[in-house]
Parts: structure tokens; sequence; C-alpha cells
């Protein structure tokens, strides 16, 4: 914010037995940032104001009665961003009879040099003219300061103003008050918003006679002896809702309900605004009604109901589904549907939480929804912690059942579990114990416990934590499985090592089994090649070193594979487009940077022994883990006859699927465990692939109100959903030598942006929607019929369909209108070159499969 005053503020005063007329004018408009958009709204008004002096006291503190006589508004169209963009003619707004009645009541200011002390007012007067009024006062508020702001997370917002007047003579002559707001969602600046507001008070000269002083021997005796009511007034401006009209009601849908009323898939974009449509009407629905679509609700169409209520977070909502969920009789699809859309809640409350707890505590569970509610409960009590909300007593118990919970476990997937959810929680008070499970568990439990500490920011990962990862890492104590001692090092890698340690892990990799070194090798060397990576400028300087930058260090010659780099977009192509169009548009702005990693590690006889692929998504400084998958197998050697090293225990046959999806660990998946189990699975297969994620989540849920110095507001609203359909399948061939794994990804984003401008004269809303529809499968094919083994990786996405709307809708007095403009558009389809190597394998492997 920045002021600038010539004169004497210290002098100013109102002259009695004097009118004063001052020429206002108001000036706000709304835009799209997009080029080109279907234009924006435009409001002027101008008005004649008598300000007159009825009382001051000794010690210069006057009562000043201000008036707004004569005011004329219009609505302008804004000029459209194009060449032959007119924006059509300006309309006059006429006001109703009350309105104009409201106006022209006076408000009374207590004043003292250039300070507003105190407003008086009607209190019953209508909020959007009240709030007026209190921008006219501000402009008689002359005390310069400065001004600071906080971003808000999922939106981009970034405010200025200046202010500027001018005294003479001991008397105010002019004011002028300018201010901006550009106002963006995160993820998409181009769907942004700017608001500029501009008003302005001119002395018209010269003064006239006025009315004579009012006796009386303090302000309130003579208020008292004026006409009408006059409250004492805050000066802040007061909140104002729209009152909607066209909005959906539950009740209303529910009298029209019947079973093609709900989508279901939610990889179509149609089922994603259906969701957020559904989120809104439950917000405004009285529990009765949430309660009874839940029980008219045919079976397939729950559990898209149940995650709108858990999103909504409404009283009603919550009580509705507190009283329709049976956790002893309910199908477990849909329990875990309701658990695990209380851990994607974006900003759960405390009475999710206590809804969670009340289901679970003291309850006869199957195994999987007690797993899959510790790992919800652990995400809930985290993303309340950063809320400042840890204090709460329903976070105090999640947190003790968690911890109770671990220190009762006896079996070694009990303490997984629990570790999971400490690992959601990401509480810093629960590392000491994440750091005694990592040294002393066993290979699955040490894992786990490592990987919860990855999850921590690195001002958490303290020199106790590292120096519990170097002795895991250099096996000071005992001995620890490949995996272990690898998470071990990617802490001390990842979060700004010391140059020894960067050194003591490659010089550890001499006397390591070679696929483990290759592995380690390689994810060192990617840290040279990302620019953000917290390791990139020590192990820069330690390659300038040719004692380890040398051919003994870096020729190891295993087949496991370590890869990370951006997954960048094509320009879209235009098809298709709607009328008018606003042509083309990049895939991937500087808004959004996605990147791709992939960690294979295989045994020395050639089988997989894990494989970590992640999607992450980079915006405006804020890193987020968007999905994170980790298959893993053990026993392969010992099905194809291959001796174990000595000193080995004889792992069992195993395979299984670890996902965190958008920093949300969920409930482990085992594809199967023993020869037996694969062989029964193997035979009675349905050939369906394994559900890992399926159904809808509110991703972005912002609410704004801007108060704009002229007494007007300014609403932000952002939704935004994300309809999710993953699924995963591994297929064992024992007599093809053969092992194929997939992940399918199909998914929907639907994003509403929208600002409303509210004043007495105009309604004003504009309003960016986007959605697209994405397609990615990960396939990885292995043959292990000939020595060394054979491997493929596929990563391709299919066409992207996207579109964009842009909308102004007006409304002044009975006149409205709306101008909608859109684009559509495609990313075509392709596939993601890994790396040469593989790219070799797959050519050799495919043809081999085709032939």
């Amino acid at each position: 914010m920045w002021v600038e005053t010539t004169g004497d503020l210290q002098l100013l005063s109102f002259q009695p037995r004097t009118l004063y007329q001052y020429h206002y004018s108001l000036a706000v408009q709304l835009d799209h940032v997009s080029t080109p958009s279907p234009g924006g709204a435009r409001l002027w008004a101008e008005a004649l104001l008598h300000v007159h002096q009825l009382w001051r006291d000794q010690g210069g503190e006057e009562l000043l009665q201000l008036q707004i006589r004569d005011l004329k508004a219009r609505h302008e169209p804004a000029k459209e961003k194009s060449q032959n963009g007119t924006g059509g003619l300006p309309a006059q707004i006429e006001l109703s009879q009350e309105a104009w009645a409201e106006l022209q009541q006076p408000v009374f200011i207590s004043w003292n040099s250039g300070k507003v002390k105190a407003f008086y007012g009607n209190e019953a007067e209508n909020i959007l003219i009240s709030n007026l009024k209190r921008g006219i006062i501000s402009l008689l508020q002359l005390q310069p300061h400065a001004g600071t702001t906080v971003e808000v997370f999922g939106v981009q917002w970034l405010p200025t103003s200046r202010s500027q007047y001018v005294v003479k003579d001991n008397l105010l002559q002019s004011a002028l008050a300018e201010e901006t707001h550009v106002v963006a969602p995160a993820l998409r600046s181009n769907s942004g918003i700017k608001i500029s507001s501009r008003q302005q008070l001119q002395l018209l000269s010269p003064p006239m006679p006025g009315p004579a002083e009012v006796s009386g021997q303090s302000l309130e005796d003579v208020l008292a002896g004026t006409k009408g009511q006059h409250q004492h007034l805050g000066m802040a401006s007061l909140p104002f809702r729209r009152v909607c009209t066209q909005c959906p009601s539950l009740r209303a849908f529910l009298k029209a309900f019947d079973r093609r009323g709900v989508r279901t898939d939610p990889a179509k974009v149609a089922t994603t605004w259906q969701f957020q449509r559904f989120i809104q009407m439950l917000r405004s629905a009285k529990k009765r009604d949430v309660l009874e679509l839940l029980r008219r609700a045919p079976e397939e169409m729950r559990p898209f109901i149940v995650e709108a209520a858990v999103a909504a977070q409404s009283v009603a909502s919550l009580a509705a589904l507190s009283d329709f969920l049976d956790f002893s009789k309910e199908p477990k699809s849909l329990l875990e549907k309701f658990l695990y859309a209380a851990a994607f809640s974006p900003r759960p409350s405390a009475e999710l939480l206590c809804l969670v707890l009340d289901k679970l505590v003291g309850k006869q569970l199957a195994p999987e929804i007690w797993e899959t509610g510790i790992v919800a409960m652990g995400s809930l009590v985290g993303k309340l912690c950063q809320q400042k909300l840890c204090g709460l007593q329903e976070v105090e118990r999640g947190v003790e059942i968690i911890l109770r919970g671990l220190r009762g476990a006896k079996e070694e997937p009990e303490v997984v579990i629990h570790l999971l959810a400490l690992g959601n929680a990401v509480l810093p008070e629960t590392i000491p114990t994440l750091l005694g499970h990592a040294e002393e568990g066993p290979a699955a439990v040490t894992t786990t416990a490592i990987s919860a500490l990855r999850r921590f920011p690195a001002q958490h990962i303290s020199p106790k934590v590292k120096r519990a990862m170097r002795r895991i890492f250099h096996e000071k104590r005992k001995s620890y499985e490949k995996t272990c001692r690898l998470a071990a090092a990617e802490i001390l890698l990842d979060n700004h090592p010391s140059p020894m340690d960067v050194i003591n892990i490659l010089l550890a990799t001499n006397e390591m089994e070679t696929e483990m070194a290759t592995l380690l090798l390689l994810k060192v060397q990617n840290s040279l090649h990302a620019h953000h990576h917290p390791a990139r400028k020590i192990v820069k300087d330690i390659m300038r070193d040719p004692r380890i930058n040398n051919y003994n260090f870096f020729s190891k010659a295993g087949i496991s594979s370590s890869f990370s780099g951006p997954l960048t977009g094509d320009n879209i192509e235009h098809i298709d487009p709607m009328v008018p169009t606003l042509g083309k548009e990049e895939a991937v702005t500087q808004d959004l940077l996605s990147t791709f990693g992939l960690d294979l590690l295989f045994l020395e006889g050639g089988f997989l022994r894990k494989s970590i692929s992640e999607f992450s998504l980079l915006s405006h400084g804020q890193w987020l883990q968007a999905a994170q998958v980790t298959i893993e197998a053990q026993g392969m050697e010992s099905m194809m006859g291959e001796n174990i090293s000595d000193g080995e225990e004889e792992p069992e046959l195993t395979a299984g699927m670890s996902v965190i999806f958008f920093d949300v660990q969920l409930r482990p998946i085992v594809f199967f465990q023993g020869y037996t189990d694969l062989m029964a699975k193997v035979l009675l297969s349905s050939g369906e692939p394994t559900s890992v994620v399926k159904g809808n989540l509110l991703l972005m849920d912002h609410h704004q109100v801007i108060p704009l110095q002229s007494g007007l507001q300014v609403t932000i609203k952002l939704q935004g959903g994300l309809g999710l359909d993953i699924s995963a399948d591994m297929d064992v061939s024992i007599w093809e030598q053969e092992l194929k794994t997939t992940m399918n990804t199909r998914g929907s984003l639907a994003m509403d942006f929208q600002a409303e401008l509210d004043s007495p004269f105009l309604q004003a809303t504009l309003r960016s929607q986007t959605e697209v529809e994405t397609s990615i499968h990960f396939d990885t094919m292995l043959r292990f019929s000939s020595s060394p083994v054979f491997m493929c990786l596929q990563l391709r996405e299919d066409q992207v369909p996207y579109r964009d709307i842009f909308t102004v809708s007006k409304s002044a007095g009975s006149q409205s209108s709306t101008t909608r403009k859109g684009r559509r558009g495609t990313v075509p389809g392709r596939e993601f070159a890994l790396h040469q190597t593989n790219s070799k394998v797959c050519n050799l492997l495919l043809t081999a499969e085709k032939e």
C-alpha cells in the first residue's frame, strides 16, 4: 500500500455554518486475465456529497453530517481483448424508490483532523448501501499506514493499493484511492481475474452557507436531537451473501429422484461436475433430506453420495452419515469409501475426525476396515495439525489410539499399518518412535518406518535422525535388508547432506552387490540433473575429484535403474470449436511442473525385487507427491530354482503393492502370499485388475471475501473436483517365464473459479471453468527365461480432451445479461521415452511377442 499526502494533516477542519460540496466518483472493473476473453464488467457511479459540521468540542472533535445527493450509476461492458471487440454501449442503472430513500439518509461521523473516530447510521439499512457509505467515509480517513497480505493456499492473491490526498488552507481538497487485486488458482494462473477499483472525492468551490451548529454538551446529546435512527456502527464492511434463487436444492432433487440421477464413472468429467453440484446441495440441506437420499439411493450410487456428504462436511451431512453408516452391516467397499473420502479431505473438520473415531473405536470390525480406518485417522490428525488444531481433544485422542495400537501390536502387519498411520500424520513428536522401529524392527517394519520418516520436511530430519540412518546404511549394529539400506541412504541424500555423507555412500558401493550399488550410484548421479535437489551442489563439487569420479566407481554393470525427469506437454490442437472460440493454449504452463520418477531394484539373479514409480507436482515453490506406487516381489528366485546366497533366510513367495496418493498412504494390497495362494489366484483369476482407488474427491475448496475500500465487496470461490479410477494388475506366467505388471490411471478434473461483485447498483459474476480427462498407463514386462533378464517399461498417455469456458453475468435492476466464450482442445496421445537402453529392450521384446 502506498499513501501520498500533501498539506498539514494536523490542521484539518470543517468550518461551522458552512456547507461543503464534493464530487464523488467510483469505478470498479472485473476482467478475466486470460487473453482473449468474453470481456468483463465495469461499474461507474458519481454523486454530489453534502458535508457540514454539526458540533465541535474544545478538543477539536467534530460531528459531521454526510449526505449523498444526485447519484447516477451505469454499467459498461468491458471491451473484449480482441481486435474487433467494442464492448457494447453503457447502460444507465435505475434504482428502486426504496434504494433511493436509503441512499439519501444522512450518516454522522465523529471526526478529528483527518481521523474517523466513529460512524453512526441506521443498522437496519441495506447492507450493500451501508457498505457504500462506509467506502465514502473511508476517504475522510487520512491517517496513512502500510499494509501487508498473506497468500492463501490454493489461490494466488496479489493486492496493491494507492491513495493520494490534497490539503490546502487546512481543508481537504481532494482524495483519490486506487486498488487492484489479481486473484488466480495456483494451478492455473491464466484462469485468474483482475479487480480494479477507483474512487475520488473532489471539493467543489466555493463553499455555500450551511446550517447553524447544534448546541449540546456531548456528541450523544447532539445525535439524540437529530431525526432518524443513529446507532454506532463499525467501520469494517459487513459481510453480504447473495440469495441464490436458481441453485438446485436436495429437496427438489429428491422429488425427481430416479436411478439415472447420478453418474458413477469417476473418470468422466460429467461425473466430476455432478459431484461438485451435489456438494453444494448437501451443504444447504437438512439432515433428514440427506438421510432420505442415502436410504433411497440404489447400491451402486451410494459410494458417490457418501463421498459428496464427506466433502460437504456440513453438520447435517455428517449427522446423516453417522446415522446411516453401520460398520457391522454395510458392505466393506462402502465403508472403505467413507474412510478414504475422509482421509483425502483437503481441510477436514474436528467433527469429521470425531465421526471416524466413533465408528472405529470399540467396535468389532473386519481387519481390512480397521486397517483402512487407522491410516485414515493418521491423515485426519495430520491435516488438523496443519490447521493449528493439534490441541483439540479429538486430535489428541486420535494420536493416542494410533500409538497405543502400535505398542500393543503383536504381528508384523499390525505394526506396519500403525507406522503407515504415523507417516500420514507427520507429527514431529513421533519421530523417536519411528526411529526405534527403524533400527530394531524386521525388514518390513524398518522399511515402513524409514518411509514414514522420509515424509517429514527437512527441518525435522535432525542430526539424531541422520545418525540413525548412517547406522542403518553402514550396518553398524546389525545387518539390514538391501531395501532398508537404500531407504536410509535416500534420507541422507535428500536432506541437505554433508560432503562426508555423500563420499561415504559412494565408497560403500564398492562393497555392495552389483544391483544395489548400481541403483544407488544412479540416484547420486540423478541429483546432478535435478535443479531443486538438495544434494546437487555437494555432489557436483565431489565429482570434481578424480579419485571418486572414475571408472572404478561408476562402472557397475547391473540392470537396476533409477530415472526421473519432467513430463512435458505438447500444444493443444484446436478441434471442433465452441462458438466463438478462443484459440489454442499451452498444455503445460509455468504454474505447474509434473515429474515422473522410477526406481527398479533387481536381485542378482535378475528378478525384480522392488519398483517405485512416482508422479510429483511442483507449483509456485510447493511440492506435492501426487502418486507413488510401490510394487514388491519376494521369493521369485526360489520358485525358479535359483540358489539363495549363503547366510540369507529364504523369503516367502509374495507380491504386493503400496500406494501414496496426494500425500495420503493407503492400505497396502497383497497380490499373493505363498506359492499356494499364487496358484489359486492364477487358476481362479477373473482377469479383472485390482482396484486401488476409485471415486471422487474435493481437491480445492476455497472461499474468500475481498472488501474494497469503496465499501463494495468481491467474493472469490474456487472449487476443484477430481475423479479417479486407478487399477493395477500383476500377471505371472510360470510356463512363459514372464512377469507383467500394469497400472492404469484414468482421471477427470473439473475446476470452477469465479468472482462475484456486489453493489447496490450492479451484481456481476466472472467465471472460469476448466475440465480435462486423462488416462495414463504404466506397464512392466519382465522375461526371465534368459540371462540377463530382459525388462521393458512403457509409460504412455491417451489423447486428453480439454475445455475452457469463460462467462460474464451481470444484473442491474430488472436487466440481466450473460456472455460466454470457450475453447476445446486435445493433447495428442503420446509415449514417454524413459532411457535408451529401455527402448532397445522394448523393441526386442515387443517384436518377439508379435511373432
